[in-house]
């Protein structure tokens, strides 16, 4: 017996049926589709833009409902809930605690078409059936619902520990990749980090007593830079699979330059490494992706070695390529097929290894794919192994070695074809014309071969007319002197032709090298007139350009010999140790190490080590000019501190003189009013004496690092109260401090000191009321002390901590030389903490006081003894 489809008006209704053979057929049941929204961070819009899409289906006809929504008390994203079926929350108790999760069954009982779950990352509380609500979104998926949800880049599980150094934030709850990867719409929501902070200063976000704690850590500029970097490129990558399914599904092989992708060929041989690396650089400038593969050859006969593979590979993942190896039989088709299929648009092989003769058969693997590679752009590198072994054997003439084939060649074709060509006109020409023929035979071998083919081909013609032209013929016997005369006229003519050519290709040769040489010292030149480091950077082109193990430059001094500067390795240490030795002067050698250069590169040499001097001088003479530099900002420095001081104790002190000579003053009648507003002016400015002078003593400490720390757990809500009763105006001081926040290790003394200068600095550049706010963020706790003043001028967040600076604009008028910030910093960094200047979301400056956290027991010494402190508050 079974039951009929629940359909629409039909009531489901029993049928009695017999048994058949025929088997039955039950369709698999359609799955879900899952939509997710990925952003960079928290509050970039996922959740608004999910519920917007949950709204439009709504409003389209579609079965929604709103299995469960995360609004973190924003109100613009629970108005969007408003007018949507919510399925009640479950609730779960887990160690004394309520806890409301999202009822899976209810939700799968009550069957929508379209569920929205948010925060697809997050960890279940213990109780339900699984463990990540994921899983419970795969459920829905199974039960043929589609669901919309949303997810941060941080909570992926590849990127976790890229985020965590990127924040210093450890992600606790994450997604597998592949979840995300699965779903059928994925979908960036994007903002700028500018905007996001905006966002999170409006309190769109965060609650107001979260906003600065978030601004100065998660939030900075420079994490949301790179958070929305990895959500783009990660995007980037799945749209990039999913074009290549397409394209592998449609049979497309043209390449569509989508994104830019390197290819590099390797052989194995010795210069696979000097290809990987130069296409690294390619592929690092251009931005792409790199990609190492090897042909191995359908034969198997010329495959790598365990130890070259091993050697590629490694070096490949170095410099962050994959490394592939593909079996093809023609090996340049097997390149491009490879290359087209992974898009690639650029393609990096290898110069040939090949000899130019055996190139004159086969033209190599480059050349093939340069012809057929189409719209893939292919670079020909060049190496220290290509074509090495013929111009070993070339000798040393000045001609180019293909003149010097065909020269060869047709030293013994030419004679020849003058043979051939007398014997046919032997009835028609004289024996003149005959001559005539193998001398211009013997000059066209001068021209184009030189010197050795041409004394060949005059040696080998005038043997072939002697004995094919000359009586008696077919005999090597001369009996006419005039005979004797045209052969070796035949010689000298090649001799003088040949030598004309070769002094002419010498000239030539020479030309280049000086253009060369030119170009090399224009180079060594410009190094020393711009280059920041200027003798390392020389010494290391000189290294490069001549092939060099090392190149150093040594001064005597006290008669011993010392390294000035180097490149390379295994330096010299004494001129006689050196393959090469140029002396610059008697005290300055420059000197060499790895081959002897010949004579003609010592023109270059000296002048570059006439340079080196000049590049040593030039940067002693930096030296010099920096440390008188130095001595006049420490002049310069000694005269404002004493011209601070002239008029920082100069005002107090008059104050005080006055006021006592006022009380002294024997025919003055003072009321007791007036006696007690001259003894409040008197210890004001003893206060201010004082405060100026701790300020100079503790800068006096912090030069000599006579500042010692005692570390103890210390609240900051303890400290601020103390120090709130040394400073001025402190009614204007807002404090805002969560007992509940874990105390930090500090020096009680020293934070009172450091917060009483700050809060001092705020009242009396804040120009109105000064919040003090505290918040915990990873293992540190922060204090910050807020005002809504001008600020900071830009750029001068990092020259505010300075001694002797005053905060810019009409600032420097406001009383004091300015060593609060100094003596703040200073005695922060020694207590292990950190301090900086923020501006002020809507104006001003925020000052962020950042301590360790004490989470745990501490060891802590109090009056010489070692005792144990509960750090936790």
């Amino acid at each position: 017996m079974r039951s009929c489809s629940r359909l629409p008006g039909i009531r489901p209704v029993q049928v009695h049926t017999e048994q058949v053979s025929t088997p039955e057929v039950n369709p698999k049941p359609r799955r879900g589709e899952l939509r997710i929204y990925l952003g960079a961070a928290p509050g970039v819009g996922k959740t608004f833009a999910m519920l917007g899409e949950a709204r439009r289906r709504l409003d389209r006809g579609t079965d929604v409902v709103v299995g469960l929504v995360e609004t973190h008390g924003r109100k613009k994203t629970a108005d969007l809930l408003d007018g949507l079926e919510v399925v009640p929350r479950r609730t779960v108790s887990h160690r004394g605690h309520e806890f409301a999760e999202m009822d899976l069954p209810a939700v799968l009982a009550r069957a929508p078409e379209v569920v929205v779950v948010d925060e697809l990352a997050h960890t279940n509380v213990p109780g339900g059936k699984h463990e990540k609500r994921w899983q419970d979104v795969d459920d829905l998926l199974d039960a043929g619902i589609d669901v919309l949800s949303t997810v941060n880049v941080q909570h992926l599980q590849s990127l976790n520990d890229v985020v965590e150094r990127i924040t210093g934030v450890t992600q606790q709850e994450t997604v597998p990749d592949e979840v995300v990867r699965r779903a059928g719409q994925l979908e960036l929501v994007d903002i700028t980090p500018e905007a996001l902070r905006r966002r999170l200063a409006h309190g769109n976000v965060y609650p107001a007593e979260r906003i600065d704690a978030a601004l100065g850590n998660y939030f900075r500029p420079g994490n949301l830079t790179a958070l929305r970097e990895l959500a783009l490129l990660w995007v980037a990558d799945q749209v990039d699979v999913a074009l290549q399914r397409y394209r592998a599904e449609q049979k497309i092989t043209d390449t569509w330059e989508t994104r830019e992708r390197v290819v590099v060929s390797v052989t194995g041989g010795p210069e696979s490494e000097t290809l990987i690396r130069r296409a690294s650089r390619i592929a690092t400038r251009a931005g792409a992706e790199l990609q190492v593969v090897h042909i191995l050859r359908g034969d198997g006969l010329a495959g790598l070695g365990p130890t070259a593979t091993a050697r590629c590979r490694t070096l490949a993942e170095d410099v962050g390529a994959t490394y592939h190896s593909v079996v093809g039989d023609d090996v340049p088709t097997a390149l491009l097929d490879f290359a087209r299929g992974v898009n690639a648009t650029q393609l990096v092989v290898g110069t040939s290894r090949r000899s130019r003769m055996a190139r004159l058969f086969d033209q190599g693997i480059g050349a093939t794919v340069v012809q057929h590679s189409g719209s893939i752009d292919v670079h020909m590198v060049t190496h220290s192994y290509a074509g090495g072994r013929l111009r070993a054997r070339l000798g040393k003439s000045p001609l180019a070695p293909s003149r010097l084939i065909v020269g060869w060649a047709l030293s013994m074709l030419l004679p020849l074809t003058a043979t051939g060509l007398g014997a046919l006109l032997r009835d028609t020409v004289e024996f003149s014309t005959d001559v005539v023929l193998y001398v211009l035979a013997t000059v066209v071998v001068a021209l184009v071969g030189g010197l050795g083919p041409a004394v060949i081909a005059a040696i080998f013609g005038a043997g072939l007319l002697n004995f094919f032209f000359t009586p008696p013929l077919y005999t090597m016997n001369v009996h006419s002197p005039q005979n004797v005369v045209t052969l070796l006229a035949m010689i000298v003519v090649a001799v003088l032709v040949a030598l004309v050519v070769d002094s002419a290709a010498r000239r030539g040769t020479a030309a280049a090298r000086a253009r060369t040489e030119a170009s090399l010292l224009a180079s060594y030149a410009r190094t020393v007139l711009t280059d920041p480091h200027p003798i390392e950077r020389l010494l290391e082109k000189v290294r490069e350009n001549f092939g060099l193990t090392s190149v150093t430059l040594l001064e005597k001094r006290e008669g011993q010999w010392q390294k000035v500067a180097l490149a390379g390795y295994q330096p010299c240490t004494d001129p006689d140790e050196a393959d090469v030795d140029v002396a610059v002067t008697a005290d300055v050698h420059l000197t060499l190490l790895g081959r002897t250069l010949p004579a003609a590169d010592r023109r270059v040499l000296e002048a570059v080590a006439g340079q080196a001097l000049l590049a040593l001088r030039q940067q002693r003479m930096a030296a010099a000019a920096a440390a008188a530099e130095r001595k006049a900002e420490a002049t310069e420095l000694r005269t404002t501190l004493l011209s601070a001081l002239g008029h920082d104790l100069r005002t107090p002190l008059t104050s005080i003189k006055a006021a006592i000579g006022s009380l002294r003053a024997p025919d003055l009648s003072l009321s007791e009013e007036d006696t007690g507003e001259l003894l409040e002016t008197v210890e004001l400015s003893a206060d201010r004496l004082t405060g100026l002078i701790e300020n100079l003593l503790d800068s006096s400490r912090l030069a000599t690092g006579a500042v010692t720390p005692h570390l103890r757990p210390v609240g900051y809500d303890e400290v601020l109260a103390h120090a709130l009763s040394t400073v001025d105006n402190s009614a204007g001081v807002r404090i805002a401090v969560d007992a509940r926040l874990p105390s930090v290790l500090a020096d009680p003394g020293l934070l009172e000191r450091v917060i009483a200068n700050l809060l001092d600095n705020a009242l009396r550049h804040g120009g109105g009321e000064v919040a003090a706010r505290a918040s915990a963020y990873a293992e540190f706790v922060e204090l910050r002390i807020v005002d809504h003043g001008k600020g900071l001028r830009k750029g001068a967040a990092d020259s505010a901590f300075a001694p002797f600076q005053r905060l810019g604009g009409d600032r420097a008028s406001v009383p004091g030389v300015g060593l609060g910030l100094s003596v703040v910093k200073g005695f922060t960094e020694a207590m292990g903490g950190t301090v900086r200047a923020e501006d002020t979301p809507g104006g001003g400056l925020t000052m962020v006081l950042s301590l360790p956290a004490c989470t745990g027991r501490e060891l802590v010494g109090v009056e010489g003894e070692a005792v144990e402190r509960d750090g936790a508050r």
